[in-house]
């Protein structure tokens, strides 16, 4: 493989499905590492997500395209030997099964470290690899209610629990997928030192309070008084422009440190001495009255630019609620090459986001054609020192997995 990029000497092992495991490696992929996917005889689920084309679906190609693919099944004789010596060339192993059960197929980390002393393999769970909770199912909206984000959530739009919200996406999957890659680089770090590989426990729950910039308000004993602590209305209220455009503020009108930025912007230093918001409580109370002063002054302007001109003099950064699809329109888009095309192996193309680097010394390879499965079965193998004889032999009994564009369940 004709890697470039940061991690292009790093050989990635991706035991891992759905999405914390899988966007993980894809991190590491994007970053110049080769990956090469193990995928079971009945696939990566995620290969069957809606939307989808014929054989694969965006959400398979988002988090798997670059990766090498082997399809094995681990129950059938011989299989194990050829994850065995493939985890004797990785650098590194991903995986997210629950806790224990690939050491149930003898493929544990100390039993590959035993063999590759240098490697470091990462499990990603909910809840961690020891403890009461090891071995329970976790899923991306499980772990959030678990962890405060759902608590977070609710309590943003207004505490209503019988509402029964939960977020459209998956962020402990992906916040756990960014921070075990974060680990991973941290360990690639440190066997540059010590010549070690090692072992390292992911948990989703962990991570989602990690990631929280606000848990150490439900933490901690504060006098919270009358200032807003929760985002929510009061900090990031919503107005339409000039020309119809509906946008968001990331600056409270309630909060003190960050009201009179609001005046400086209307030019309404009038505003202080109101009674009505003299004081964070008041202009809660208040709310209705002051964003009706501040709307009725941002439809003066000509334009969104020239308004977002005077908010940013006064410190305050704005932005036009846009879709991606809206985004991937902007000059910004085109410039950062935000939106990439990538087939979808059947003649047409996913178009999927972009990396969010830009490197000034190392060149970036192209992002890859998401694979079929088992379509590097040969080609891997062969690597690894197996005859031809062998691998047909190996497809014989089952243990290779015949390469499939996995439509359905097989």
């Amino acid at each position: 493989m004709n890697m470039s990029g940061p991690l292009s000497n790093v050989r990635v092992v991706d035991f891992s499905r759905v999405l914390a495991g899988p966007l993980c490696a894809r991190t590491l992929l994007d970053l110049g590492a080769e990956v090469i996917k193990i995928e079971p005889p009945r696939p990566d689920v995620s290969r069957f997500a809606h939307p989808a084309k014929p054989g694969m679906s965006g959400y398979y190609a988002q988090q798997n395209a670059g990766k090498r693919n082997v399809s094995i099944d681990l129950n059938a004789e011989g299989a194990r030997e050829i994850a065995l010596r493939l985890c004797d060339t990785a650098d590194v192993i991903v995986e997210n099964f629950r806790a224990g059960t690939l050491a149930s197929f003898g493929l544990d980390y100390q039993t590959i470290a035993s063999r590759n002393p240098r490697v470091i393999y990462a499990s990603i769970t909910g809840y961690g690899q020891g403890g009461p909770w090891r071995s329970r199912m976790a899923y991306a909206p499980t772990v959030q209610a678990e962890s405060g984000f759902t608590s977070n959530s609710l309590r943003h739009y207004g505490g209503d629990l019988s509402a029964e919200r939960t977020d459209s996406l998956s962020h402990a999957d992906v916040y756990t997928g960014l921070q075990a890659a974060i680990a991973i680089l941290a360990a690639l770090q440190s066997r540059e030192k010590s010549g070690k590989g090692q072992y390292i426990d992911v948990a989703m729950a962990a991570t989602l309070m990690a990631v929280n910039e606000r848990a150490h308000v439900d933490l901690g004993d504060f006098d919270l008084g009358d200032e807003p602590t929760i985002l929510g209305a009061t900090d990031c209220p919503f107005f339409t422009g000039p020309g119809g455009e509906r946008f968001t503020v990331a600056t409270s009108m309630v909060w003190s440190l960050t009201f009179p930025n609001y005046l400086r912007a209307m030019r309404r230093a009038d505003l202080a001495d109101d009674p009505r918001f003299a004081t964070a409580a008041l202009r809660k109370q208040n709310l209705d009255a002051l964003h009706a002063i501040i709307q009725t002054w941002m439809l003066t302007f000509a334009d969104m630019a020239a308004l977002d001109a005077q908010f940013d003099e006064a410190k305050i950064a704005m932005g036009e609620i846009r879709s991606i699809e809206h985004l991937a329109t902007t000059d910004w888009s085109s410039y950062w090459g935000a939106v990439q095309e990538v087939s979808d192996r059947n003649g047409g193309t996913y178009r999927l986001p972009g990396r969010p680097w830009h490197f000034s010394q190392d060149d970036l390879t192209p992002i890859g054609d998401p694979a079929l499965r088992g379509e590097h079965n040969r080609d891997v193998c062969t690597e690894l020192g197996f005859s031809e004889e062998e691998i047909s032999a190996m497809v014989e009994s089952g243990a290779l997995v015949a390469p499939s564009a996995a439509t359905r369940w097989s």
